[in-house]
């Protein structure tokens, strides 16, 4: 299927007080409204086509940058259908450079009114640039870590596995908490996952950690090592409660 620029201009988008200072000249400021579109029949091609032209635009800028979300666990093998955006995680420092590359390779790029990304349209698909992960900057370090692997024929950084469950399980909380989204990715990633990290990084956190023990009840991962705090011995029963004496 060909895919050809969109030109479309999308809404207006407002940028936030003191955000993205010195991107000013490369960020296009929309003025005009576009009628909404209709979706090919094929979203996930349309997302992979998209995909794959900023990838190559951001490997020949020279910038660290990683591909996340939906777009990388399909990368890793996740069977999924792709019906929003692509994601491409990169450093704060690096956002000036990587905005300019995409302009001159012919992407639209928008300021959003949220200070933690960069929103960018190719082909017609929604590209989001994010420098946090679930309120965590983007680190060298995480991106260093990142698998080249081939997305629809273009080889290209993507988020470890590791990386990318941490990155969802941060995202949980009482407002957002849908571990039917996520328990497909865990399945298809469980052999390649630190689960004793996320463990150990998660166990103050309610949601995250309530996942993590649904995996264990559904037999995903194999059960935490022993020495878990066990319950308190006023919430045994006795016939629970170990024998003492003779």
């Amino acid at each position: 299927m060909n895919h050809t620029q969109d030109t479309a201009r999308p809404e207006t988008l407002p940028r936030a007080p003191g955000s993205y200072e010195g991107l000013g000249a490369a960020v296009t400021e929309p003025v005009a409204a576009s009628a909404p579109e209709e979706l090919p029949q094929d979203h996930t091609q349309a997302i992979l086509q998209a995909t794959k032209q900023v990838g190559a635009l951001l490997k020949a800028s020279g910038y660290p940058f990683a591909l996340v979300g939906s777009v990388a666990a399909y990368a890793h093998g996740v069977p999924t259908r792709l019906q929003h955006d692509s994601d491409f995680c990169l450093r704060r420092q690096d956002a000036e450079g990587v905005v300019q590359t995409l302009v001159e390779g012919g992407i639209q790029v928008v300021s959003p009114p949220e200070d933690w990304l960069v929103k960018a349209r190719a082909g017609g698909e929604e590209i989001d640039l994010i420098f946090e992960l679930a309120h965590r900057p983007v680190t060298r370090e995480m991106l260093d870590r990142a698998e080249i692997l081939p997305v629809d024929s273009v080889h290209m950084p993507v988020l470890a596995p590791s990386d990318l469950l941490e990155s969802r399980l941060t995202a949980l909380s009482e407002h957002h908490c849908d571990f039917g989204a996520l328990l497909p990715v865990a399945r298809a990633l469980r052999e390649r996952v630190d689960w004793d990290r996320l463990r150990r990084d998660h166990s103050d956190s309610p949601m995250p950690d309530a996942f993590l023990y649904l995996l264990e009840r559904l037999d995903v991962i194999p059960p935490r090592e022993p020495g878990r705090p066990r319950e308190p011995q006023e919430h045994r029963t006795s016939e629970e409660a170990p024998h003492e004496g003779p």
